[in-house]
């Protein structure tokens, strides 16, 4: 796992909390990006347009070392369509549920097995992301999930690939490479 670095230049959306100040009971927060982070959110995630993203998080203690922060973060993106590239209009809704807790923190030993082995459970929780300092970014978070939820290839609806055909096994045979010898002068 790698600590999360707060303030990262390379995220645009960004809400630094101090995890001193965090209590036991949880806090409601809740996140909306600007234009200027909406620009800088739709060149990292490499879409055409982010006209809204916006988060509802509660975060508190876990297990008094920890930070938990879950919640739920929704948006909308213009993307292109991979078959006709025409503008496609993408809704993000996503829940969030992330736990953070210190480098060196007891709670950020990883259990093995008898053999010595990591095991995970696959719907099992996520195991907690490490952190150094006194700050995490909520907005950092936010903005991992949203891009999390972002479909890889857009398509709009009822959008085909029209006259394409698989070539047959024929067509994709490699030519011989000493065919053109065959018309050598024979002596």
């Amino acid at each position: 796992m790698t600590p999360i670095t707060p303030n990262s230049a390379a995220v645009p959306f960004s809400y630094p909390v101090k995890v001193g100040n965090i209590s036991a009971n949880p806090v409601r927060v809740r996140l909306e990006a600007n234009e200027a982070e909406l620009q800088g959110l739709a060149r990292l995630w490499n879409v055409e347009a982010v006209s809204a993203l916006k988060a509802e998080l509660q975060i508190g203690r876990w297990k008094k070392d920890g930070v938990h922060i879950r919640g739920h973060v929704s948006g909308t993106l213009q993307q292109a369509c991979v078959v006709t590239l025409e503008p496609v209009l993408t809704t993000i809704e996503e829940d969030i549920d992330q736990i953070y807790v210190q480098e060196g923190s007891k709670l950020a030993r990883i259990v093995t097995d008898e053999n010595n082995e990591l095991v995970l459970d696959p719907d099992g929780p996520d195991l907690p992301e490490l952190f150094s300092g006194d700050t995490i970014d909520a907005g950092e978070l936010v903005a991992e999930f949203a891009a999390l939820a972002i479909d890889p290839y857009p398509k709009k609806p009822g959008a085909e690939f029209a006259g394409h055909v698989e070539g047959t096994v024929e067509d994709n045979k490699r030519p011989n490479p000493f065919a053109v010898l065959k018309d050598w002068k024979k002596d």
